[in-house]
C-alpha cells in the first residue's frame, strides 16, 4: 500500500469513502469476535488432557513426603528439579508455589511493603516508593503497582529491552526507585527478548540497597518461529556483586492449564530464607497433589520442551495469518509499525499517534473486541495512545483470519481521519 501519509486531502477523502463502505459491510455481518486476551484455545489445552485423566499411582514423593498431608513449604523436590532443569535455575534458589505466578509477584510485593528487605525500611513507611515499567507491557504489574500506591515510571522500550539509559539514570540519582518489571523473553506485547547486554547493565547498575528486579519469564519456553535464549540473570548479578537484585518468576500456566498448573519464585538463597519465614505464616504448604500430578505429566524438561513443540504448531498459522495480513494490508502506508516475535503470545501494532483509541472503537463498533487502547501503559494513559495489543491465540484460525483483516481496516480508517484533521 502506497504512503497514506503523503496524500493530498482529495485523495484521502476519496480513500476514506471507499474505506466506509468496507466498512459498513463488515458492520452488517454482525460479527462477534474476541481478541482481547491471551488465552489459550481449546485445541491448546487439549494438548494437556492427559493430567485429567492419568491415576497418580502414588501419593508419596521420591523424598518419601505424603502429598496427601501438611508439610513442604518450597514445594516437591520433584517439581524444583523439573524447573531447575528447564530453566537453569539451581534447585536451592526454587519455591514452587500454587497456580499463579501473579499471585507469588504479588505476595512478594506486599512483603516488601509491609516487611522491607534485609534490614532496609519498608517500602509503605517510605514517603514515596516509585518503580519502573517498560512500556508498552503487562497491564497486571501495572494493576498491582496502582494498588499499592506505588508510583509507575514509564520506561521506553527498545529492540534490547528496556532504554537502559534511562533505567540506569534514574536508578542512580533517585533511591525511591525501588524496582522494575520485566518481562524478558518475548515481552508482552511487543516479543522483545532482552540483549545480553541489557540482562548485564540491570544486574550491575547503580540503585537503591533494596531495588529489586521482578523477573517475569511468562514466555521462557514459548518459541513459535525460532528459539531466543536469555542471558542468566542470578548468575550476572552475582558477578556484579548484587546476588539479591532478582526475583524470578514462572508458571505451566500457558503450558498446561490456566488457574491449574504451578508457579515458581526463585531467587538468592538469603532472599529465599526471608520469603520462607513470611510464607510460613502464610500457609502451611501449597497443593503438593496438583504439583505431582503436573511433574507425572510433564516428566522432565525435555519433555517439556517437546510438548512446547506441539502448542507452537498450534500457534505458528495463527500468528503468520496475523503477521501476513498486517504486511499485505498495512506495510508501506505510513499507518502503522509492528515487530514479528520469534515467540510468546501477542502481537503489538503501533499506529499513528492519536489512533489507538479510535481503533479499538471502529473494531468493536463491527464485532471485534481488542485489548483496550491504553492497557500496555501504566495508568491505562498510553502518551501518544498509538500502541494496540492483538492476542492471536484463543480466536479459531477462521475467526482470527476475518478479525485480523477487519482490524487493519480499521487502522486505516482511523489513520485518515487523524490525517484528515490537518490536511490542507
Amino acid at each position: 500500500m502506497n504512503n497514506v501519509c503523503a496524500y493530498s486531502k482529495a485523495d484521502l477523502l476519496a480513500l476514506k469513502s471507499k474505506l466506509e463502505l468496507e466498512y459498513a459491510a463488515y458492520q452488517a455481518r454482525n460479527l462477534k469476535l474476541d481478541m482481547s486476551r491471551g488465552k489459550p484455545a481449546s485445541t491448546q489445552l487439549d494438548l494437556s488432557n492427559d493430567i485429567l485423566t492419568s491415576t497418580l499411582t502414588t501419593y508419596t514423593t521420591d523424598d518419601k513426603t505424603d502429598t496427601r498431608n501438611y508439610g513442604g513449604l518450597v514445594g516437591i523436590t520433584e517439581a524444583r528439579k523439573l524447573f531447575s532443569d528447564l530453566l537453569d535455575i539451581p534447585v536451592e534458589k526454587i519455591i514452587v508455589g500454587g497456580n499463579s505466578s501473579l499471585n507469588m509477584m504479588y505476595d512478594n510485593m506486599i512483603r516488601h511493603m509491609l516487611f522491607g528487605t534485609h534490614g532496609c525500611t519498608p517500602w509503605s513507611k517510605l514517603d514515596k516508593v516509585r518503580f519502573l515499567c517498560p512500556a508498552p507491557g503487562y497491564d497486571r504489574h501495572f494493576a498491582i503497582c496502582e494498588e499499592l500506591g506505588i508510583e509507575m515510571i514509564n520506561v521506553p522500550m527498545t529492540s534490547n529491552g528496556p532504554d537502559m539509559d534511562f533505567v540506569e539514570q534514574a536508578c542512580a540519582a533517585d533511591d525511591s526507585i525501588k524496582g522494575i518489571w520485566c518481562v524478558p523473553l518475548y515481552s508482552n506485547p511487543q516479543g522483545i527478548c532482552y540483549s545480553d547486554e541489557t540482562v548485564d547493565r540491570l544486574a550491575k547498575m547503580k540503585a537503591a540497597p533494596d531495588f529489586r528486579i521482578f523477573w517475569d519469564n511468562a514466555y521462557g519456553v514459548h518459541h513459535i518461529f525460532a528459539e531466543r535464549k536469555l542471558k542468566d540473570i542470578f548468575k550476572a548479578c552475582e558477578e556484579a556483586g548484587n546476588p539479591n537484585r532478582p526475583y524470578y518468576f514462572f508458571s505451566t500456566s500457558k503450558i498446561t492449564f490456566p488457574g491449574a498448573g504451578i508457579a515458581l519464585l526463585a531467587t538468592s538463597t538469603d532472599n529465599l530464607e526471608e520469603v520462607k519465614k513470611h510464607m510460613g505464616i502464610q500457609t502451611i504448604g501449597y497443593d503438593k497433589i496438583n504439583q505431582l500430578r503436573t511433574v507425572n505429566f510433564l516428566k522432565n524438561a525435555e519433555n517439556v520442551r517437546a510438548h512446547m513443540r506441539k502448542q507452537a504448531k498450534e500457534l505458528k498459522p495463527k500468528f503468520n495469518v496475523v503477521l501476513e495480513t498486517l504486511d499485505r494490508e498495512l506495510t508501506g502506508s505510513g499507518l502503522a509499525e509492528w515487530e514479528k516475535p520469534d515467540g510468546g503470545y501477542f502481537v503489538a501494532v503501533d499506529t499513528l499517534d492519536g489512533c489507538a483509541k479510535a481503533t479499538v472503537k471502529l473494531a468493536k463498533e463491527a464485532g471485534v473486541t481488542m485489548t483496550g487502547a491504553g492497557a500496555t501503559f501504566p495508568y491505562k494513559k498510553d502518551p501518544r495512545d498509538r500502541n494496540i495489543r492483538i492476542a492471536p491465540t484463543y480466536p479459531t484460525y477462521e475467526e482470527l483470519k476475518v478479525a485480523i483483516e477487519l482490524f487493519c481496516l480499521c487502522v486505516k480508517l482511523a489513520g485518515v481521519n487523524k490525517l484528515l484533521e490537518t490536511a490542507e
